[in-house]
């Protein structure tokens, strides 16, 4: 069941490998399973359990300003009462769009933009955000460093047990030039 939910079917097994994953996307199954104690084909059950009920996705990251993407920005978005989930839809739709998220407070949506360029972007923004049914307004917020950007946010009780995962570059949060 392809994005469905496991919810509390996972244990503090499944917790581990996570924080594993998180701080080392490509470990192998067999490195996996020396430190945590249990088979390496448990590990990739479990890795593809946890794939099949929408747990967790494996993806490499590039970073885009790296790879010709040189306009970056958080856009807020304010919408017709009623129109957000739409505006949503729309949005995530966008092969700009990175991160779509429905919000309270000031604006009713937030969306990450990666854009090739000034122009990519007025051109998005112009021709065809604002003319997503439901958008009332956007207030642009231009992305100028990045001072961090992470994925191994932890799975609740891994906490507590995060030093029998590897020490990794990744998992101290040291990117690839050695910065933090």
């Amino acid at each position: 069941a392809r994005g469905g939910r496991m919810g509390t079917g996972m244990d503090d097994i499944d917790r581990r490998i996570i924080a594993i994953l998180q701080a080392d996307g490509r470990r192998a199954y067999s490195q996996i399973a020396e430190d945590i104690g249990i088979p390496a084909s448990s590990v990739r059950y479990r890795v593809q359990r946890m794939e099949d009920a929408g747990v967790l996705q494996i993806v490499g990251i590039a970073n885009p300003l790296t790879i010709g993407f040189d306009r970056l920005a958080m856009i807020g978005v304010r919408v017709r009462a009623g129109a957000a989930h739409d505006v949503c839809r729309a949005l995530r739709d966008l092969p700009e769009t990175s991160y779509v998220v429905m919000t309270a407070g000031q604006y009713d949506v937030m969306v990450e933009v990666i854009c090739r360029d000034t122009a990519h972007f007025t051109d998005l923004l112009n021709r065809r955000l604002h003319l997503i049914d439901g958008v009332v307004s956007t207030d642009s917020f231009f992305v100028l460093e990045v001072h961090k950007l992470a994925y191994g946010w932890g799975v609740g009780a891994v906490e507590t047990s995060l030093h029998d995962a590897p020490e990794t570059d990744a998992a101290r949060g040291i990117d690839q030039r050695g910065a933090r």
